[in-house]
């Protein structure tokens, strides 16, 4: 059984599916509602790295905050971003899966098999 960690949001479709199909394939999920507990900075960047993705990538654009925090322009470092999606994790593009040390964006959800 493959045990893998799930930063979820039970409010998303995606996120939804992704769980779903992760217990479909018979994984051992570690469910982490991030709104809820968030992902330190530490934490995030090291999801970054898995992901192989810039933290302007995984950027949710469409919400709120988004643009209250100013966050399109292009000046602010990559710390700021990640430290905006620590304090505000909606901001925070969903669902990510963690499995074998890899990590993969489940957007679609099948994105996530290539890790498991």
């Amino acid at each position: 059984m493959t045990h893998v960690r799930i930063y979820h949001n039970n409010r998303c479709s995606k996120s939804r599916a992704t769980l779903a199909l992760l217990e479909e394939r018979g994984c051992e999920c570690e469910v982490i509602n991030y709104l809820d507990t968030p992902p330190s900075m530490d934490e995030l960047t090291a999801l970054l790295d898995q992901l192989g993705m810039t933290p302007r990538e995984l950027l949710r654009k469409s919400e709120p905050e988004y643009a209250e925090l100013g966050l399109d322009d292009p000046t602010l470092s990559d710390t700021a971003l990640i430290a905006a999606m620590t304090t505000h994790p909606r901001l925070i593009e969903r669902p990510i899966v963690v499995a074998h040390g890899k990590a993969a964006l489940g957007r679609p959800p099948e994105a996530v098999l290539g890790i498991l």
